[in-house]
């Protein structure tokens, strides 16, 4: 299916491994020109060139909002403006309640909340007045489902999931549709260096019996920026093979 992407240009936070370059990868390969990030220039420069199509890597960190009001105008230069704007980084350490220091929630907070909130700042008023644009946010299942001993992740994500759906209601007559995508476990290395190398899908309780694929991940969040699904706006899409069991 033609998803009507050729031309645009895409910013694609964190995307030198995992579930970002997994959605870098499906834009490219839908005509979209990728700008990428990551913290390490020797894997930046991989991914790019794994991912073809003329994909640009650069060198920023998403966690803060320096770093992520960085990539953005890094982006922008590289490409000459952002038309899809895919926000993700990776998550803060493991712990509960007892265990977690309130002073770890403002890194975490930083990284998983207002990096977010800095991206949009960035991108988002161009898209208006251009009145077309994407953003696609990667966020986790706990904003539904809060999991144990994530106590930081289900904070931070938890208060990004409400910062999009607000912004989703003000920019929707500009054009702009504003999503986040919540994946469940899909083979990455943060899932690895919380599962194990080889996670079971049956003692994780996931119905389709397989751990998910970054690639296919990357397919649903180039669907949310197509013109296919420009009525598509606000919206929390759980990617976890049927794990979430909640009814709405």
């Amino acid at each position: 299916m033609d998803l009507g992407l050729e031309g645009r240009r895409a910013a694609v936070a964190a995307a030198s491994a995992g579930l970002g370059y997994g959605s870098a990868a499906a834009l490219a390969a839908n005509g979209v020109a990728v700008a990428i990030c990551g913290r390490d220039q020797a894997k930046v420069d991989a991914a790019a060139a794994a991912i073809g199509h003329g994909a640009v890597g650069l060198v920023a960190d998403v966690g803060t909002v320096a770093g992520a009001e960085a990539f953005v105008a890094a982006a922008t230069e590289a490409l000459g403006g952002v038309d899809i704007l895919v926000t993700n980084a990776g998550g803060p350490p493991p712990g509960n309640f007892a265990s977690t220091a309130v002073d770890a929630y403002e890194p975490a907070i930083a990284l998983n909340l207002m990096s977010v909130v800095a991206m949009c700042k960035a991108a988002v008023p161009a898209m208006q007045e251009r009145r077309w644009g994407r953003v696609v946010a990667i966020t986790s299942v706990s904003v539904r489902q809060p999991i144990a001993g994530l106590i930081l992740s289900n904070t931070a994500r938890a208060g990004a999931t409400g910062f999009l759906k607000t912004l989703a209601r003000e920019v929707a007559r500009d054009g702009v549709t504003v999503n986040s995508v919540l994946p469940g476990i899909h083979a990455t290395a943060r899932i690895t260096a919380l599962y194990g190398s080889e996670p079971d899908a049956g003692q994780l309780g996931i119905p389709a019996g397989f751990v998910g694929d970054p690639g296919d991940f990357g397919q649903v969040v180039a669907f949310l920026c197509s013109e296919q699904a420009r009525f598509v706006t606000g919206v929390a899409l759980t990617v976890d093979g049927g794990q979430d069991a909640a009814l709405i």
